[in-house]
């Protein structure tokens, strides 16, 4: 198991990567699956947001590659990759689920959010930084502001609560594990920045549209911002 989960993870982050080229475009739920059809949710950022995935796929790649050439047999490297195979093997399948069932997909993010959390809070943080913690710190922060979104347009779409309650819930819950995991882990910004990328991306969507979420939204960056600047402070003191 230790020699071959890296040369897995490599695998299946290459497939995770090139999965979207072979399944439907995707930008969304589609409001006609819902009974409550919602055009536009609050809880959903702008569009640009979504161009950080380009970053998390090289960036994940160049991780599970160093860790094959380089770190192979590291435990450093082979403690995380166990979540982490699982979390973009997962991931490699969501977006046909997405297409084609909202619920399953968002049970499936929630699990590959859960499993990428997991992994950077096992990695080490003292070793290979940029090519260890940051590439999961910065899919781990975009899967919790995703996986949150995703449940937030289900529970709008289910009429379980209104648009903007869910949008607001959702980003309560995002603050609370964010700053929970910002808190334990410190010495690196990533997933914190990460987090305050994707609180902005719903404030630029809802401004003039919807104000209490974008007014929630930008206290919720700041809260984000200053969390992470006061804790890589601390840790540089």
């Amino acid at each position: 198991m230790k020699r071959i989960i890296q040369p897995a993870l490599l695998l299946a982050t290459l497939a995770f990567a090139i999965a979207p080229a072979f399944t439907p475009s995707f930008r969304g739920y589609d409001p006609a699956t819902f009974p409550v059809q919602i055009e536009n949710p609050s809880v959903q950022p702008a569009g640009y947001a979504f161009a950080i995935w380009g970053l998390i796929y090289l960036w994940l790649i160049a991780h599970a590659a160093f860790g094959v050439i380089k770190r192979r047999g590291d435990l450093a490297f082979v403690k995380p990759a166990v979540p982490l195979t699982l979390s973009v093997a997962l991931g490699t399948v969501w977006l046909a689920i997405a297409v084609a069932s909202p619920i399953p997909a968002a049970v499936v993010i929630v699990a590959m959010a859960a499993l990428a959390v997991y992994a950077y809070v096992i990695a080490d943080p003292a070793q290979d930084r940029w090519l260890l913690s940051a590439p999961l710190a910065i899919y781990a922060g975009w899967l919790t502001a995703a996986s949150a979104v995703s449940t937030g347009v289900i529970l709008a779409g289910y009429g379980i609560l209104p648009d903007t309650t869910a949008a607001l819930a959702m980003l309560g819950i995002v603050l609370v594990i964010g700053v929970t995991v910002q808190i334990n882990r410190p010495n690196l910004p990533i997933y914190g920045a990460t987090l305050v990328w994707a609180i902005v991306g719903i404030v630029v969507k809802s401004w003039g549209v919807n104000p209490t979420v974008a007014y929630a939204a930008v206290a919720g960056a700041v809260l984000m911002a200053l969390v992470t600047a006061a804790q890589l402070r601390r840790q540089s003191a």
